[in-house]
């Protein structure tokens, strides 16, 4: 496999060395709120009627009839979240759907700003995206008519470097086993090939923090655990840190260092676990297995604790 040091370029050199250091993440007493403008059915039938009206000209301020005006309220989605990420570390996020997870690696990403409390890489606020911090989604959301290759140099050229990353590009394309499928356009890819791509996508940057949105939510069982195997290489290989967002718990206790357990909406911290076992994690291990049941429990799914390890949870 291609090392990074084998591309590099002199003038790239000071920002693609093999030592590599993730970023010291800080999340401290942060609440989030998103603002509505209604709720339920009454918010929406106020609107829909309200924009009616003006459509055909009853006026700008008529209401539809028998709906009151939806007063502005605020969805509170993260209560006074706490946590501290050394350098290196990967963290799994797990909680109900809709809890917040996500939202947390928004505001880790720069794309929002907390309601209260800050986000810090390095004791550095984050207050916009920047390529040392990279965020994976479900979705590869690949640009399809362009080749692997050119979905993977996007981030370069939108920094108007191409020409200086170019061996940048080559060497994620080898970290993910992609080299061969550098000419191939997304619509040949499979599921796990073309977030093979969204990785390499990703990792181009050399990023420093890692965020996946559920990044293999959507691929089949055998796919899944093959590309587990992949993230935890990748994670090995270039010691960035990572938090990582997944609804199973299976895969969280087989990547990560700490699981961290978030509460319904708003969410907060239940609990931190750490996660002291050996990998490759073995599944029947009584601490492995105790570590699951307390997830579980704390998700509310006690009936699936006494599932084994890969069972509906």
């Amino acid at each position: 496999m291609v090392t990074p040091a084998q591309h590099d370029t002199a003038a790239a050199a000071t920002s693609t060395t093999t030592a590599r250091r993730g970023g010291h993440v800080r999340i401290d007493a942060v609440s989030h709120r998103f603002a509505v403008a209604g709720r339920g059915e009454r918010g929406f039938l106020a609107r829909t009627g309200a924009a009616f009206g003006r459509l055909v000209g009853v006026g700008r301020d008529a209401p539809s009839a028998g709906a009151a005006p939806a007063a502005p309220t605020e969805l509170a989605v993260l209560d006074d979240v706490t946590l501290d990420i050394p350098p290196g570390q990967l963290v799994a996020l797990v909680g109900p759907s809709g809890c917040g997870k996500s939202t947390l690696l928004r505001l880790l990403a720069g794309l929002a700003q907390p309601s209260e409390g800050d986000v810090s890489v390095d004791g550095t606020v984050v207050t916009a995206p920047h390529p040392s911090r990279a965020l994976v989604f479900q979705d590869p959301n690949l640009f399809p008519w362009r080749t692997v290759l050119d979905n993977v140099r996007l981030g370069p050229q939108a920094r108007h470097r191409s020409r200086l990353d170019a061996d940048r590009v080559r060497w994620a394309l080898d970290l993910v086993g992609l080299t061969p499928f550098a000419d191939a356009l997304p619509a040949t890819l499979s599921g796990g090939m073309a977030q093979r791509a969204a990785l390499a996508r990703a990792l181009v940057n050399r990023p420093r923090v890692f965020l996946l949105d559920e990044p293999l939510g959507k691929l089949d069982a055998l796919t899944r655990l093959t590309m587990q195997d992949e993230l935890l290489r990748l994670w090995q290989a270039e010691r960035f840190t990572a938090l990582l967002v997944t609804h199973d718990v299976d895969e969280a206790l087989r990547l990560a260092d700490r699981v961290v357990v978030l509460s319904d909406r708003p969410a907060r911290v239940l609990a931190d676990l750490t996660v002291d076992l050996d990998r490759p994690r073995d599944h029947a291990a009584t601490d492995y297995l105790s570590l699951r049941r307390e997830i579980l429990h704390l998700l509310g799914q006690d009936a699936a604790a006494g599932t084994a390890p890969g069972g509906a949870a």
